[in-house]
């Protein structure tokens, strides 16, 4: 009898609603009291997935317990209960008795009895050969649990590691595994053929698309002749769908080796629609409307390359006496020039900007390229011309002076981030140097600028996280007066002292005031999650404007601090912050930030 047998027991699952054919589902431990295991079986099992979803369909209902006993004894299998006996008994009759022909007329009570007994060990636990520097996994030795899982992860283990080394057709080709019920342990013993060692053969794109086949390859950038390698394989297939032309990509090895030991790989891709088009509107107390607009060009030239054009008209509206701003800029890129990792790029730039202090026309036309050194580190180099007609507005007679710079931006990306959208472990740097030459003046410059985030989880689950930015910034050569205005500095908002407007922090240059030419910001943050979804946030933030080219202390700092809220979105987090000035004077009230992502 169940009462007489039982060391311990779990009752899962009251009674459902009226007229549900499944009345009562109940989950029963034999021997022990394990709230995991049962958790797990719970997880495992179709007739709880049914009862979730209130499906009352009685050969529905059979038909998941009689799945159930795989999915059970699979799931015990997994967590190395060998000896395990399942019984599932639908009003009274053990479930693998029923015909399907004679489906009951209504189920009202499942009953799902596991008696799991021992846990098994490993006895013997060898598998071979394994490929030079590998080792068995650390769980899969004589005296372990013993986990259907361990031995998968063994064998598949095994089999990747002379993958790594070039032998493609690795594979399984024996095994040998013995429970010994009476000692509950598991006897495995796994062979493994390597297989010869192969190259790469040719690569054969196999489908359709409005893209070049040699511009398929040239972007997989798979090495013809070289010996095979997984990661190459897995790295082709994100090139070609990091470019957004293809809507799917498929990358797969052939079945049969070539008689020179090499293996040919297929290439299969679906086009995405090659144009698309937006819009957007954005709506600030301090800024006014702004309205937005872009068209993307997926597949410009039959190359895979990118050509977006971006139109923007910003503080619309007059609030605060600002005037309108407006901008539109062109960018073609064009992915796998010298090397699939390396992007190049052209793009030109036309703005109109009103400032308190300045009007400015700008046209700026400029070549790069992009290139991937790894999954985590990026640089970029490129020559820019630039012309501007820049009218100060803080000088009598507000006089105007054309600039014609010529500059060389270099930037290096290392980013570490577990998640670049709401990041809770690792750093991001971005350290960016501008070298530029003053044409109409003779004078040279440099702008010079790093960025640089950590982030470091706590607590269970990992529910707390402390980030902190670190920004520096200098400009040196030209006078704040003669400088491009765009590469001064200034601190407030969103990205550097929220709790004060918009770039409010600026220096005085003797009664005319603007922008700096070093900077210094300071941010961090304390993430909390409530729930799943919801997290509230603590930050504190504090930046310095200064006319020197490196900080003296001769500037101006201001700071800002608030609570925000976070929704966790599959997109991001969105973010609803409120801040409100700590120090300095260039705020008096309440500011609202509200965007997608973190801060920072």
């Amino acid at each position: 009898m169940w009462g007489k047998r039982a060391a311990a027991a779990l009752v899962v699952m009251g009674l459902g609603g009226q007229g549900q054919a499944l009345d009562n589902l109940e989950f029963r431990l034999v021997g022990q009291k394990n709230d995991d295991l049962v958790g797990a079986l719970r997880g495992a099992s179709l007739l709880v997935d049914l009862k979730s979803r209130d499906i009352d369909d009685t050969p529905d209902i059979l038909s998941a317990a009689q799945g159930d006993y795989a999915r059970l004894v699979e799931t015990l299998y997994a967590l190395g209960y060998y000896s395990a006996v399942v019984n599932i008994r639908v009003d009274g009759r053990e479930a693998a008795e029923i015909s399907p022909l004679s489906v009951p007329a209504r189920i009202s009570t499942v009953t799902v009895t596991v008696e799991p007994r021992s846990a098994f060990t490993f006895g013997r636990a060898d598998i071979a050969p394994l490929a030079h520097g590998r080792d068995r996994p650390e769980g899969f030795r004589t005296g372990q649990p013993a986990l259907a899982t361990v031995v998968r992860d063994a064998a598949s283990g095994a089999i990747d590691g002379w993958r790594e080394e070039g032998h493609a057709k690795a594979d399984l080709a024996g095994q040998d595994i013995a429970a010994r019920h009476r000692e509950s342990q598991l006897d495995v013993t796994l062979r493994v053929d390597p297989g010869q060692k192969l190259s790469f053969g040719d690569v054969i794109v196999t489908s359709d698309s409005a893209v070049k086949a040699p511009r398929i390859r040239q972007i997989a950038g798979i090495p013809r002749g070289e010996t095979f390698s997984p990661d190459d394989v897995e790295k082709a297939a994100e090139r070609l769908r990091a470019t957004g032309t293809f809507r799917s990509v498929q990358v797969t090895e052939s079945e049969t080796v070539n008689p020179d030991a090499s293996m040919d790989i297929f290439i299969e891709v679906v086009d995405q629609k090659p144009r698309r088009f937006g819009a957007g509107l954005e709506l600030s107390s301090n800024e006014g409307l702004a309205v937005s607009a872009f068209w993307l060009h997926r597949n410009f030239l039959g190359g895979a390359e990118r050509f977006r054009v971006d139109g923007q008209a910003r503080q619309l509206g007059n609030v605060g006496g600002q005037k309108p701003d407006y901008q539109i800029t062109a960018r073609l890129e064009r992915p796998a020039v010298y090397g699939p990792d390396t992007l190049a790029y052209l793009f030109t730039d036309l703005e109109y900007e009103e400032e308190p202090d300045y009007i400015s026309r700008k046209f700026e036309i400029g070549i790069g390229a992009s290139r991937e050194f790894s999954d985590q580190v990026t640089g970029d180099l490129g020559i820019t011309y630039m012309r501007s007609r820049v009218t100060d507005l803080y000088l009598p007679g507000e006089p105007t002076r054309v600039l014609n710079v010529l500059s060389v931006p270099a930037s290096l990306t290392v980013d570490r981030r577990d998640d670049p959208l709401n990041a809770t472990e690792g750093f991001y740097l971005k350290v960016e140097a501008e070298p530029f030459y003053m044409l109409n003046d003779d004078q040279p410059g440099a702008r010079v600028s790093l960025d640089t985030r950590g982030y470091r989880a706590f607590g269970e689950a990992q529910a707390v996280v402390l980030a902190g930015r670190l920004q520096l910034g200098s400009l040196v050569g030209p006078d704040a007066a003669d400088a491009p205005p765009n590469d001064l500095y200034y601190s407030g908002g969103g990205g550097t002292v929220r709790g004060h407007p918009y770039q409010s922090l600026d220096v005085d240059y003797g009664g005319n005031s603007l922008g700096g030419r070093s900077f210094v910001a300071l941010s961090t943050e304390l993430r909390v999650d409530v729930t799943d979804k919801i997290g509230v946030v603590g930050f504190f933030d504090t930046g310095y404007v200064g006319p020197e080219s490196f900080y003296d202390g001769s500037g101006d700092w201001h700071s800002g601090a608030g609570l925000g809220l976070r929704y966790d979105t599959p997109v991001g987090p969105i973010r609803f912050d409120v801040a409100g000035p700590v120090q300095g004077d260039t705020g008096d009230g309440v500011q609202i930030y509200i965007g997608i992502g973190q801060a920072f």
